[in-house]
């Protein structure tokens, strides 16, 4: 018949397969790539969580000048109500108040569009090679939603990389 062992080591001193205490033996930490590709693709999502951030600012000043005030920015163009060349400025949305003239608010949406579409390459570039979880992926996109989170997730995400690199220095050898 064969004897059930416990879960628990005894105090016997039989110790498990794995680690020489008795403790099983814990995973290595693997990277996804080397330090030094880390590390550039922390520092390319940390340029761009921060151009991100800008942007989405401008977008929400943008947005709040379009909505709450009726004004968009315009820069050249001639004014609608007097005829007269329209320079740099702000100028009524609707009816619009600048014509031939380009409007920059709908520029700040376009490009911090883009500028969202680079940032998420650069979040999946940072959480692939850290091999992270999907949640932190989740986290790291939302960063470039909601106002000022950038900043903050920016800070948080750097300082746990570099910790990680700092914990596990073998980590990154790949050959």
């Amino acid at each position: 018949m064969i004897e059930p062992k416990p879960a628990i080591p005894s105090e016997s001193g039989a110790s498990q397969p794995g680690a020489p205490d008795g403790r099983p033996a814990a995973r290595k930490r693997r990277f996804g790539g080397t330090e030094a590709q880390i590390r550039s693709a922390l520092k390319f999502y940390k340029l761009m969580a921060y151009l991100t951030g800008i942007m989405l600012l401008l977008l929400c000043v943008e947005l709040i000048a379009r909505y709450v005030f009726g004004v968009s920015l315009y820069a050249g163009g001639t004014d609608a109500l007097t005829g007269r060349p329209f320079g740099f400025g702000l100028a009524g949305s609707d009816p619009k108040g600048v014509i031939g003239g380009v409007n920059l608010s709908v520029m700040v949406l376009i490009v911090h569009g883009w500028m969202y579409v680079v940032y998420l390459i650069s979040d999946f570039r940072l959480w692939s090679l850290m091999r992270w979880p999907f949640t932190k992926f989740i986290l790291l996109a939302l960063g470039g939603v909601v106002p000022l989170m950038s900043f903050i997730v920016e800070k948080k995400f750097h300082a746990e990389v570099e910790a990680e690199l700092a914990a596990n220095p073998q980590a990154s050898k790949r050959y």
